[in-house]
């Protein structure tokens, strides 16, 4: 398990879950927007066959460089060449990438075309309206969109406390975030694209919020009940969704 947060190990196992209720045996998962592979290669060692794509060279070459499993193969594809390479599947993953779309209304048109009618498209975002995106996403992107002298205080503090910018799960090179959704707005982008919402879930609520995190990030039992804590609490105080799609049968 290449995950060490709670928070992520619950995102990853929500995946797991889903596709052991909805994939036939044998058939391949595709990951979407992949990263360094590290979902990729999670579901390999869980016995997938998974095809993990992205358009990041950089990303695709370390997700290669750390695979060790037959079963996972990993390639720089966009999604154009997703439709015409003709393959369809029983299983898509679309892990915290929407968030980072202009459109994603375009992504997921081609997630349309290629999964098969009876399968299912897991899809977790950053809660757009929850307490990380409010108080550390947003206004820290503005501030480095100023990139005045607030933004470069932040900036080497952050990186003094270890913060690197970058997320186990992906080293692009801009991980900026430019929609924010909230359960509304996806079940809406999901009906826009074709797609019902069929199972939706929580991640965590403020154990990955500075000045909390520089605690909780040391001690993994404050990360668990956080993320148990997100289980009580209403939508709107989860940091993350976790929701399973399928194609709409009556359009």
């Amino acid at each position: 398990m290449e995950f060490k947060k709670a928070v992520d190990i619950k995102r990853v196992n929500f995946i797991v879950d889903a596709l052991k209720a909805n994939l036939p045996e044998g058939a391949e998962v595709l990951d979407v927007g992949c990263g360094n592979g590290v979902i990729s290669r999670y579901l390999g060692e869980k016995g997938f066959v998974v095809r993990g794509v992205d358009v990041s060279p950089k990303a695709i070459e370390k997700a290669r460089s750390l695979n060790t499993f037959p079963n996972v193969r990993f390639e720089v594809v966009s999604a154009e060449q997703l439709v015409a390479d003709g393959q369809r599947y029983h299983a898509v993953v679309c892990s915290e990438v929407l968030e980072h779309l202009n459109d994603p209304g375009k992504l997921l048109k081609v997630l349309h075309q290629i999964l098969h009618d009876d399968g299912v498209l897991v899809v977790t975002v950053p809660n757009g309206k929850g307490p990380r995106e409010s108080l550390v996403t947003k206004p820290v992107q503005r501030m480095q969109k100023k990139n005045g002298w607030l933004w470069r205080t932040v900036n080497n503090f952050k990186q003094s406390m270890g913060y690197k910018g970058t997320t186990v799960q992906s080293d692009a090179d801009d991980l900026t975030h430019i929609q924010f959704f909230t359960r509304p707005s996806l079940e809406k982008l999901a009906s826009d694209n074709t797609f019902r919402i069929v199972r939706f879930g929580k991640t965590n609520f403020i154990e990955d919020v500075f000045p909390f995190s520089f605690v909780t990030k040391k001690i993994k039992i404050l990360q668990k009940w956080d993320c148990a804590l997100a289980e009580v609490l209403p939508y709107q105080l989860t940091g993350g969704f976790v929701s399973v799609w399928e194609k709409a049968k009556n359009q």
